[in-house]
């Protein structure tokens, strides 16, 4: 079994070198208007795993023209944090366009009844040209009283704007207050509107805010708080994450007492600040509150990856660490439990992956925290790049990877296109506006935003699913069949 570590040098990957990738780049940018070059040349780069920091640039505007895939902060507001939790109503306060998203589209999956104690629907003020024209307050009033009356299990409303809210001056804080106090009940604004900030990290960040404004600390526990409380912060239950890695912290003497928010309840998210420790999993859309909760209340907070047994063991030794002898004892009886069935899937898969390469692109932390899974499997990483991460992001990318290894961020069409071509990968792991692309192309791929309609990726059990569907997107015999422009 692969027993690296965070810190370990990774072997140099066949054929790729710093001096090679940094052709690429410069032939990429060569086809590009010299404009376009010099803005998107600081995004680009060979990975130097021994810098102080990656010198890839990020979190910029995107480059008029070029064809983006990040998400827009509503995006980022609705369809990351606030959407997955179970028991609110959460209205997208706008044209029905984007309203849409508001249907749960990334898979958060969530206990309950639907409609009665969980509520993973569509709700949207569906505006239309008079609410631009007059405005769309008394709109969001009457349906929100509506929402109401037809759920009345629901343990609170949140109010996501979209683009036009912000443009005409519609105010939601107002309408929330208001409706608050009406219905009696928890009503939370959040000013996401579309076209905030570079992309939909701010989203998050705002998101974030408006739960520190709003909920935490406005709730307490119903059980008694115990020296071994902990929450899962930055986790959204993706074809099932949560529901794999709480069991592993609960067999290691832990209780979760609140997950952010997949699956989550909101009067547990309020009662945070009660935990003694937080497992932060996505850094980038939670890492503000786990800041906020460590200055306001003293609670420390660490990041965990599940992905792969090789970084589950790492994650649990260093989560144990933070407590007593006896978590620490629990804690090395897990991984000794599960090492045997961990085994036998890489006897099972890395025969037929070792020596695989593949190129990742995808939001949030998922590039980073997948590449020892891949590795675990004998797959190596030849390129990696975010849709919106920031500077710290891709500081924790860069020793994940193999020095002269392709890190891209914000990457168009066109430049990924490119890099697949020159580099050839065995797969790529991106999102959905790519996977036909490359398909089509007869390169296999794994939509890594949402597990491709599978999952659980985390855990222990997830790994069992995971080490199967790249195996099945990579050795399916389907492949033959297509001819590769490449």
């Amino acid at each position: 079994m692969y027993q690296g570590d965070d810190k370990h040098e990774r072997k140099p990957v066949p054929g790729v070198t710093t001096e090679r990738t940094e052709k690429l780049i410069a032939e990429t940018l060569a086809e590009m208007p010299e404009k376009a070059q010099k803005k998107r040349a600081p995004h680009l780069g060979a990975n130097d795993p021994t810098a102080s920091c990656c010198a890839v640039k990020s979190n910029r505007k995107v480059v008029p023209g070029v064809m983006s895939q990040r998400g827009c902060a509503y995006a980022g507001a609705k369809g990351v944090v606030w959407g997955p939790i179970r028991d609110m109503i959460h209205v997208s306060h706008g044209p029905i366009g984007c309203g849409v998203y508001s249907w749960g589209t990334r898979r958060n999956l969530m206990q309950g009844i639907p409609g009665v104690t969980s509520f993973p629907m569509d709700f949207t003020s569906d505006f239309q040209e008079k609410d631009i024209v007059y405005g769309g307050d008394k709109k969001l009033e009457v349906l929100l009283r509506e929402a109401d009356e037809l759920f009345p299990l629901n343990k609170g409303l949140s109010i996501l704007s979209e683009c036009p809210v912000g443009l005409i001056g519609d105010d939601i804080n107002a309408v929330a207050k208001k409706m608050e106090a009406e219905l009696g009940k928890l009503v939370v604004p959040c000013n996401c509107e579309g076209f905030r900030g570079v992309s939909q990290s701010l989203g998050h960040h705002i998101s974030n805010d408006s739960i520190r404004d709003h909920i935490i600390g406005k709730f307490e526990f119903k059980e008694p708080v115990g020296p071994y409380d902990v929450a899962l912060i930055g986790d959204y239950n993706i074809g099932g994450d949560v529901w794999a890695a709480k069991p592993i912290l609960e067999e290691i003497g832990l209780n979760v007492k609140s997950v952010w928010t997949g699956d989550g309840e909101v009067e547990k998210i309020g009662a945070t600040h009660q935990v003694k420790l937080n497992l932060i999993h996505c850094y980038r859309s939670m890492n503000y509150m786990c800041k906020v909760m460590e200055e306001k209340w003293g609670i420390p907070w660490l990041e965990y990856n599940f992905f792969g047994p090789t970084k589950i063991a790492e994650s649990l030794r260093a989560i144990a660490a933070r407590f007593d002898e006896t978590i620490q004892e629990k804690a090395e009886a897990v991984i000794a439990k599960y090492q045997p069935a961990m085994q036998a899937v890489l006897d099972e898969y890395r025969p037929r992956l070792e020596g695989k390469t593949a190129m990742l692109f995808v939001g949030g932390l998922r590039p980073r925290h997948t590449i020892g899974a891949y590795e675990d499997l004998g797959i190596q990483i030849t390129g990696a790049g975010y849709e919106f991460a920031h500077q710290d992001d891709y500081d924790r990318t860069s020793p994940e990877m193999a020095k002269g290894t392709l890190i891209y961020d914000d990457v168009s069409e066109f430049e990924l296109e490119k890099f697949v071509e020159e580099l050839k990968p065995d797969l790529v792991g991106s999102g959905i506006k790519e996977k036909y692309v490359f398909q089509k192309a007869g390169i296999p791929f794994r939509q890594m935003h949402s597990w491709d309609y599978s999952g659980p990726y985390h855990g222990y059990e997830g790994f069992k699913i995971f080490a199967r569907d790249i195996d099945m997107a990579i050795n399916s015999p389907t492949w033959k069949l297509v001819k590769s422009p490449f």
